[in-house]
């Protein structure tokens, strides 16, 4: 693997006097959070470096319906809160501070944040999510959470029997047009040219369907409304012309950014840019590093998938940790919740538990 000198530590960065720790959890949303709940009841002491948005995503979301355990619904900054809230009250360490640098390349690892303060972890977590593009507009931004969003799976059902309009031209458009059809009484499909990329069966789905009627060689210019979408400004790519179509709800799906410019040349990743990871683990192609969340999950992207990747990488991590004889032992899944947090972790044959550690790439 080609080495990313752009991000390499600067040489005048000094170790020697560094924090220290078995974990470390780079990021702050579902995944991150819930990896720092079981690392921190692992007895693990995990550091969290939050990143520039903690909370990930679902702090810039209202309602959140399909998160288990909230059967009204709760905000998403609410429910962020409560993640973050029982992570430190079993121990985590959660911190401001974004990682900016990064050495994969010897053990212990070393990071840097915010280009300043060295820090050195046996094991590292990447949750650093990823980030849905917009258009750019300055009311699609003022208007995102009250009828602007990237998530029809999340936000679809509060339109029911409203006119919609989703802007794109690919699989994930045609699949998220698709979907708003349970709920919405017509939905617009816009697209800057006269057909769609989609490969040819969603685009088929797409055209025979009596609720969608695409807008051809058309973008979008305005979101209009004051405390909601109450319609959208068109121009006609052709043309120029210009028109205002009324709809309740603008969803946009031209895809995702995963944030993991800072691992460039350090761990591999797929051509958009997610980390790979081995099939039915959250290990990644360096031993010691996991990724979990929307970082590895360019499939599903939902707080609960993101959430269940997260317990996984925190357990990933601890079985490594114990092979490696960084810590002295590991618990089994089943002594989580019976166990107290100061509990000794040196309960269980490591022999045996190494025994379903997948194999180091």
């Amino acid at each position: 693997m080609v080495m990313d000198t752009t991000l390499s530590i600067p040489d005048t960065l000094s170790f020697d006097a560094a924090e220290r720790h078995s974990v470390v959890i780079v990021g702050a949303g579902p995944a991150g959070y819930t990896a720092a709940l079981y690392a921190a009841r692992a007895n693990l002491a995990p550091v969290v470096f939050q990143g520039l948005q903690p909370g990930g995503q679902l702090v810039t979301t209202t309602d959140v319906e399909n998160f288990p355990g909230f059967p009204g619904g709760i905000l998403g900054p609410d429910l962020m809160m409560k993640f973050e809230d029982q992570a430190r009250e079993f121990g985590a360490d959660l911190r401001y501070g974004t990682v900016t640098h990064v050495d994969f390349s010897q053990r212990p690892f070393r990071l840097v944040v915010d280009e300043t303060t060295p820090i050195l972890a046996d094991a590292v977590i990447v949750s650093t999510g990823a980030s849905a593009k917009y258009l750019g507009l300055p009311n699609e931004k003022r208007l995102l959470g009250r009828g602007v969003s990237a998530c029809a799976t999340c936000d679809g059902a509060f339109f029911r029997n409203q006119a919609l309009a989703i802007v794109g031209g690919g699989d994930t458009a045609a699949e998220e047009a698709l979907f708003l059809t349970r709920f919405a009484s017509k939905v617009y499909l816009i697209h800057r040219r006269g057909e769609l990329r989609a490969s040819k069966i969603m685009a088929e789905r797409v055209m025979v369907h009596d609720k969608i009627e695409p807008i051809w060689n058309t973008e979008v210019v305005d979101v209009l409304g004051e405390n909601g979408v109450e319609g959208l400004r068109l121009r006609n790519v052709e043309t120029g012309d210009e028109r205002d179509l009324d709809v309740n709800g603008f969803f946009v799906a031209i895809g995702h950014q995963p944030n993991t410019s800072v691992f460039k040349g350090h761990l591999e990743m797929d051509a958009q840019g997610y980390l790979s990871t081995r099939p039915g683990s959250t290990y990644t192609s360096i031993e010691g590093v996991f990724a979990c969340g929307d970082v590895q999950d360019h499939v599903y992207r939902q707080a609960i998938t993101a959430a269940g990747t997260g317990c996984m990488a925190a357990i990933d991590a601890e079985r490594w940790l114990a092979e490696h004889g960084e810590i002295d032992g590991v618990r089994t899944e089943t002594d989580y919740h019976a166990a107290p947090p100061e509990a000794s972790t040196a309960q269980t044959n490591v022999a045996e538990v190494s025994k379903a550690v997948p194999e180091a790439p």
